[in-house]
């Protein structure tokens, strides 16, 4: 079914892994990378996981890589696109920090 007349779709739900979850709430991350991460999943979410800056896997396209920070100054953010699942949604995965 097509979006209504000038609509844009709806963003797919990122979910975190529990290995991210731990990582946000450690109170030794800095805030720039706290708001790095929570930046990436507005755009994650905002693109459905197509992300202009993100690369895909050869063996599972699901999977994405995207950079995090200024020009990816703070490393690499790795997530899923679960577009099949019911109900579609996206898992960010991994956090490798630099």
């Amino acid at each position: 079914m097509s979006e209504p007349y000038g609509e844009e779709p709806e963003g797919l739900p990122c979910v975190l892994s529990d290995e991210v979850s731990a990582l946000l709430m450690d109170p030794a991350l800095p805030g720039d990378v706290f708001g790095a991460i929570v930046a990436a999943t507005v755009v994650i979410n905002e693109t459905r996981g197509e992300v202009p800056s993100s690369t895909a896997s050869e063996k599972w396209p699901q999977q994405r890589r995207m950079p995090i920070g200024a020009n990816g100054s703070l490393g690499l953010a790795e997530y899923v696109i679960l577009a099949d699942a019911d109900p579609p949604h996206i898992v960010l995965t991994r956090i490798q920090l630099y």
